[in-house]
């Protein structure tokens, strides 16, 4: 009797037409851009998320002026518009990179890591590839914003702080170049700590 009921149920369920079901491809920066979001844990994996978001972003084209993320009303305004949304994105992937790396970073060669020095080290290996990464993306904000320098009295209120980045990375005071190399110089450091380690250590 159960078959029978299960048998039926499944009849009726593969005559009911199934409901059409909207989708639409994310193409353009702004959209993948939206995708992008902070967590309030920053985990290998949310960190992942963040920057493969960031970097089809970073890839893909701008939408329409009409579609931007501000209102934009001519050919100076969206010149300025597409090289300060360029200069934030690589700016938050500076960060993103950062973050990655610090997950991974020993700041110490404690002795009695000595038993786990291959893994320390394979640590270390991947906190500097992704301090590389935050350094290439520095480089790049840093040239967008350089771009967005001969663009003066031009502003647009829904992106004031990408406007305030600019402001900063201009003046110096956003300056990611010495602290991405202070990591740097601490991995090598700890790299070189761990590979003295010898059967003595511990």
């Amino acid at each position: 009797m159960k078959g029978l009921f299960r048998r039926t149920a499944l009849a009726i369920l593969l005559l009911v037409p199934l409901a059409e079901v909207s989708s639409y491809r994310l193409l353009y920066r702004e959209q993948l851009y939206e995708l992008y979001h902070r967590h309030f844990v920053q985990t290998p994996e949310r960190i992942a998320e963040n920057v493969y978001w960031l970097e089809q972003a970073l890839r893909s084209d701008f939408a329409n002026p009409l579609n931007a993320l501000a209102t934009v009303e001519n050919d100076r305004e969206w010149e300025w518009y597409r090289y300060l949304f360029t200069m934030h994105i690589n700016l938050q992937l500076t960060d993103m990179y950062l973050q990655w790396g610090a997950q991974y970073m020993k700041m110490e060669a404690y002795f009695y890591n000595a038993p786990w020095q291959r893994e320390n080290l394979e640590s270390l290996d991947r906190a500097e590839e992704y301090f590389r990464y935050a350094r290439h993306y520095w480089e790049a904000a840093q040239r967008w914003s350089q771009e967005a320098t001969e663009f003066r009295f031009v502003h647009l209120e829904e992106i004031q702080r990408w406007e305030d980045e600019h402001h900063r990375i201009r003046s110096g005071t956003l300056d990611y170049g010495g602290i991405i190399e202070n990591h740097l110089d601490r991995v090598a450091e700890v790299r070189a700590a761990f590979e003295s380690m010898d059967g003595d250590t511990y």
